[in-house]
């Protein structure tokens, strides 16, 4: 096999031979990420509703894959912000949050968006993301991390955050709770911000992220932050707690049993669409009926249990020892004046059938499982693929454009090549050979490839090295990570995202061109008002700006031209000037002559035929047509009969070579000689001022029908 095939199916062999400088940056770099990477991947994995050991799981084999495959060797790929919010979004309605279900079908995603990429990149197709307009992308991207930052706020608070099809009512849900805010909970997070702020400034050689998880996990550890008991209902000594916790378990119930019947549902809703027997039709449309009725009770029971959530969550309680032994909750202020509490403040944090977890304290992240993860087919649940397929593409492209835009960044300071198709393939191949490691969806982090370049790294080697380390951390050190307070994870998402909010590209589009700022604005708006299915908000904006662009290119700019002060030509209605020629006019196109905007020309050919009746020729500046399709080529000679019918002609100047090639080879020279095609402007404008404004010239030569000799420049 040739070296340059043999590098092309495996392009990490260019990174060898590796020099001890090399080498050497590549470990820094490593080793330096991994700093980031740990505690930003267990933060991204509590935002696609995971837990915190998926995020890890996720910085492992994807990352080793997609340094081996990809195209840029300071890319880092894992989780990231805004794929994992998308994830938790698309996978949500289908399964509750943190359910195995809810994993499974996070794992699955990831394989479909894996799969997607893949495709994408073998067909070289990532010319794609080009639907996407700069004013689409800020919009979506800007509206994007309000909602991942503002979703962290409740761990901030520690409050709950009721998850539902609207994310503006959530985040209200959560900001009415703000008298209920933990203050612990909430010092941590104010610590969080200062250290890392801190860092930057005083130490910026020390991941401030690495900083203020060990600081805050010691501190969490030693002030016992954590302080959870889990009790039945019945050791609540509060009747009103007791019927909010039975109506939540009662509920909960109900909302599985529905989950699993009207998938059921769904499955034999797709038989008989596939079946397509008419004889069944009535079937169907029954099926359809009662999928839609459970549907809507179940979206009902699940607002009803977020109330009582919310609800049980604000009451207080005071913890007593029973004789016997038994856990007591009474609620605040009336425990017996017999009876001894334990001085804290306890809050119902869920209710898991007749348990109940109840929290003295604040939330960290808990016990992680140890080990690496084991390889094992995906799990494909086909009932839910083709309503997983749209966001899985969605994805797909975010991700690969989020990606590009990095690579495209770092390679303009390392005089790297970008190979975006083959950057498709080793993001495709991460995301599927992850899926087989319970990874959720992957992609290129624009902080972590940051920190790369800035430390150093040479290759993808130092990718490997982070995903050693990480390994390490699964097999050695998950305890520590324990008391880790969950606040602090969501300052580190705040702190990541909210850096890529970017309002100057909004006013600066405002500036160029107003309706694509429209357009960008409209996205942000929808992507916001559409949350959390934010796949929703980007199709919309992408789908406006193609409309945009389809108008743009049906009207495209025409004009009658006229000589300016300076002597050069310009068009009437801009510039307030009369037109060129007295018994002739000059009309200026700028836009492809096809289906599109063929009616189009013809409409303003003969508007200036009415502003100007006496011309008796037009001469067409085809300078801005770069090409003619058959409907254009059909509709010019239209016109150019009815025009001749009327005692005016048609001529074309400053045609480039492929549109005059076209239309010779259309035949358009039966209807015209080469005498009515002249090479440039001035050539042509002194023409027609001789032919048709001379006071001698009343009337327009016959035409030519036959071989002349053209007037070329």
């Amino acid at each position: 096999m040739r070296p340059n095939l043999l590098n092309s199916f495996f392009p990490f062999l260019r990174w060898f031979p590796l020099s001890g400088d090399q080498l050497r940056g590549d470990l820094i770099a490593g080793i330096t990420v991994a700093l980031v990477l740990v505690p930003q991947s267990m933060a991204y994995a509590q935002l696609a509703g995971l837990p915190v050991v998926y995020g890890l799981y996720a910085s492992f084999m994807p990352v080793i894959v997609a340094s081996l495959w990809g195209s840029l060797p300071q890319l880092h790929t894992g989780p990231v912000a805004m794929l994992s919010l998308m994830s938790a979004a698309a996978v949500l309605p289908l399964a509750a949050i943190g359910s195995e279900d809810f994993i499974v079908l996070s794992v699955m995603l990831a394989l479909m968006v894996g799969v997607l990429r893949l495709v994408l990149g073998l067909l070289r197709m990532g010319i794609l993301v080009n639907f996407l307009s700069s004013p689409v992308i800020v919009g979506f991207t800007n509206a994007a991390a309000l909602i991942i930052g503002l979703s962290q706020l409740s761990k901030i608070l520690n409050v709950p955050f009721p998850r539902t099809d609207n994310f503006v009512l959530d985040l209200w849900t959560v900001v009415e709770q703000l008298p209920q805010t933990h203050l612990p909970t909430l010092l941590f997070a104010i610590a969080t911000f200062a250290i890392i702020l801190g860092a930057r400034r005083v130490i910026p050689k020390i991941p401030g992220v690495l900083l203020a998880v060990v600081l805050t996990t010691l501190v969490s550890w030693g002030i016992a932050f954590e302080r959870n008991q889990l009790v039945p209902i019945d050791a609540l000594q509060d009747q009103e707690a007791r019927e909010l916790a039975t109506g939540y378990a009662s509920t909960a119930r109900a909302i599985d049993s529905l989950g699993v019947t009207t998938a059921r549902m769904n499955q034999e809703l797709r038989t008989l669409i596939n079946a397509d027997d008419p004889e069944r039709f009535n079937e169907l449309a029954l099926l359809e009926a009662d999928l839609r009725v459970l549907n809507r009770e179940m979206n009902q029971r699940k607002l009803a249990n977020n109330e009582r959530q919310v609800a049980l969550h604000n009451l207080r309680f005071e913890h007593v020892l029973s004789e016997d032994g038994q856990d007591l909750f009474y609620r605040h202020g009336k425990v017996p004046d017999a009876v001894d509490a334990d001085g804290h403040t306890w809050r119902i944090n869920t209710v898991d059938g007749d348990q109940i977890k109840m929290m003295g304290g604040g939330a960290v992240v808990g016990a992680i499982p140890a080990g690496l993860p084991s390889f094992q087919m995906p799990e494909m649940r086909m009932d839910f693929f083709w309503t997983l397929l749209p966001s899985a593409l969605v994805m797909a492209l975010i991700g690969f454009m989020e990606a590009t835009s990095i690579s495209k960044a770092i390679a303009a300071q390392t005089r790297e090549r970008v190979d975006t198709s083959k950057e498709l393939v080793g993001q495709g191949l991460a995301n599927i050979v992850g899926s087989f490691f319970s990874s959720y969806t992957v992609s290129g982090s624009f902080s972590r490839s940051a920190v790369a370049a800035k430390n150093g790294a040479k290759t993808g080697l130092f990718a490997i090295i982070s995903a050693i380390a990480v390994m390490l951390v699964l097999l050695f050190l998950t305890p520590l990570l324990y008391h880790l307070p969950q606040a602090v994870l969501a300052v580190i998402v705040m702190m990541a995202v909210f850096g890529l909010i970017n309002l100057r590209s909004l006013v600066r589009a405002w500036k160029i061109e107003r309706q694509e700022a429209v357009v960008g604005m409209i996205t942000f708006l929808a992507t916001l008002a559409m949350a959390p299915q934010l796949a929703n908000g980007i199709l919309l904006g992408a789908g406006l700006a193609i409309i945009l662009f389809l108008v743009r290119t049906m009207k495209p700019r025409t004009d009658i031209l006229g000589r300016l002060p300076d002597g050069s030509l310009g068009g009437i209605s801009i510039n307030k000037v009369e037109p060129i020629g007295k018994r002739f006019m000059a009309v200026r196109f700028d836009g492809s002559l096809n289906f599109v905007n063929a009616s189009r020309f013809e409409d303003v050919l003969l508007e200036a035929r009415s502003q100007n009746p006496q011309a008796r020729a037009v001469l067409i500046d085809g300078s801005g047509i770069n090409d003619v399709d058959v409907t254009g080529e059909e509709r010019l000679r239209d016109v150019i009969e009815t025009f001749r019918d009327n005692g005016v002609e048609l001529y074309f100047c400053s045609l480039k070579a492929q549109v005059y090639e076209t239309l010779h080879r259309g035949r358009l020279f039966d209807l015209l000689d080469e005498s009515h095609f002249i090479r440039t402007r001035q050539r042509a404008l002194a023409f027609m001022e001789e032919t048709f404004d001379d006071d001698d010239s009343t009337h327009p030569p016959a035409p030519a029908v036959g071989p002349s000799t053209p007037v070329l420049g």
